[in-house]
């Protein structure tokens, strides 16, 4: 079956209700934009088979690379739709995502109110339905957006494609490089484990903690692979209280303050402004770090002691840190 037709039966099945209120990859009327474009038809209409076709787009790029490299009546459609929809996704994953973690690792009155709710219905499992559908949901829009760019690219013999899918990553609106979706998929693992699953063989999401570098790795419906690496680019080791930056890359708490320069019980919300992500040295990226709860607690499992020894320096840093912090107010008061 072709990716369009599975992708419609995606939409059309009996996840129906849960996608009614979300967004998703226009595949199946972008394609037909493509087959329709009158720029595209008179180029391959000049061909009388596919070889000749085939031939003739290849001498056309040759010659000039600029002639196809974009079509207005395309681009029109195409990338200004295509961004809408990356950002809706993305916001739908971070707002249901955001909920449903929230519901896992609830504050005092939510677990009142959630007490109230398992008394009819079975909240953790639901919980944990919604968390797979929602990862599924992501997916199939996430390769519906890679079919469709590549598709442009092949009929316009251009990058256009590929210069919108490393935009939509500077401005954090590829699906697959949300924070969310890691955080989500550390729920999926967390839920299974807590019910005696296997989480190497079942699921879109596993995780492989033994390796030198351990990594978090989901499965496409499509069969590609990807991997989440779970080491702290500052102190290389695997993070410890998981803060992913607004960019999206991951550190471990104390590394990220440091590197914000900022004390570890300030907390990064205290960070400047102009504070630069270690990685890729973008501003402004701390004021909405994001604290990995669930990847927090999965490492905590699986990292007992480690996590002890990590804890009790975090603590000892704090407390230097607060001396030196109180030694400054006080020379300051007294006019030092």
């Amino acid at each position: 079956m072709k990716f369009g037709e599975t992708f419609t039966e995606y939409l059309h099945g009996d996840r129906e209700r849960f996608l009614q209120k979300c967004s998703h990859i226009e595949y199946k009327r972008l394609k037909e934009v493509l087959k329709t474009c009158r720029r595209c038809n008179a180029f391959k209409g000049c061909a009388n088979n596919v070889e000749e076709y085939n031939q003739l787009r290849e001498d056309e790029s040759t010659q000039s690379t600029q002639l196809y490299e974009s079509c207005p009546l395309c681009d029109q459609m195409f990338f200004s739709e295509l961004k809408k929809e990356a950002s809706d996704i993305v916001g739908c994953l971070s707002s249901r995502g955001r909920r449903l973690i929230h519901l896992h690792a609830p504050n005092q009155m939510q677990k009142y109110f959630i007490s109230l709710c398992q008394c009819f219905t079975s909240n953790q499992q639901a919980t944990a339905q919604e968390c797979r559908l929602l990862i599924e949901y992501v997916a199939m829009n996430a390769i519906a957006l890679r079919k469709i760019l590549k598709k442009y690219d092949k009929i316009h013999c251009s990058v256009s494609g590929r210069i919108f899918k490393s935009k939509i990553r500077t401005e954090h609106i590829e699906p697959l490089q949300s924070p969310w979706l890691m955080e989500l998929g550390a729920f999926y693992i967390n839920f299974k484990e807590s019910n005696g699953g296997n989480q190497d063989n079942d699921g879109p999401f596993s995780c492989d903690l033994s390796a030198t570098e351990p990594i978090m790795i989901l499965m496409l419906p499509d069969s590609v692979k990807l991997e989440y690496n779970l080491t702290c680019a500052i102190c290389l080791d695997t993070v410890y209280k998981p803060y992913a930056l607004r960019c999206g890359h991951l550190f471990c708490k104390p590394c990220a303050c440091s590197a914000a320069s900022v004390m570890i019980f300030e907390g990064l919300k205290s960070a400047s402004p102009e504070s630069k992500c270690p990685i890729c040295r973008e501003v402004g990226v701390y004021a909405n770090a994001m604290h990995m709860t669930e990847l927090d607690l999965l490492l905590k499992k699986h990292y007992q002691e480690t996590w002890k020894e990590r804890l009790a320096a975090e603590r000892e840093a704090i407390v230097k840190q607060s001396k030196l912090y109180w030694d400054l107010q006080t020379k300051l008061m007294i006019g030092y």
